[in-house]
């Protein structure tokens, strides 16, 4: 790859994964959400696996830390959702607004968004499959981009 576009890309895609960051925590008032800020946050480091390689990639991501912040999305999708199912006897009840008024308050509260717009528990689960969408797409990028070095070493 050329000097130019590896000074291009590095501050590309910190501005790429900022804006998917800001998708994320704004995506119960705005178009968006979790996936799509996950996408774009994978978007940027893959734009980075793909400019510098993997070995010298600014962005590191380890399995450790892929297989721990997937766990962490898809364990807390299931709490929240859980929650829901053992408070009202529905999953992903929105147990932050409580609509029907099914929930004692003080469980209301702990999921109350601080928010004016008050979405319950909506941001929560953004973030959550932001998390898992984003270590997702970047890991099936990573594992591409190391197949032709292990069909190499064979």
């Amino acid at each position: 790859m050329s000097t130019i576009l590896k000074i291009f890309v590095f501050p590309a895609a910190f501005i790429i994964i900022c804006l998917g960051i800001l998708t994320i925590l704004g995506g119960h008032i705005t178009p968006g959400g979790g996936f799509q800020g996950g996408a774009m946050i994978a978007g940027g480091i893959i734009l980075c696996v793909i400019t510098y390689g993997v070995e010298k990639s600014p962005i590191q991501l380890s399995h450790d830390f892929i297989s721990t912040v997937e766990s962490v999305g898809a364990l807390g999708y299931i709490f929240l959702g859980l929650v829901g199912l053992f408070t009202t006897g529905f999953f992903l009840y929105n147990t932050g607004t409580d609509f029907y008024h099914l929930i004692a308050s003080s469980i209301v509260n702990i999921f109350h968004y601080p928010d004016v717009t008050n979405a319950g528990i909506v941001p929560y689960l953004n973030i959550l499959v932001g998390l898992k969408v984003f270590v997702g797409l970047s890991a099936i990028v990573i594992a591409f981009s190391q197949f032709r070095r292990i069909e190499d070493s064979d």
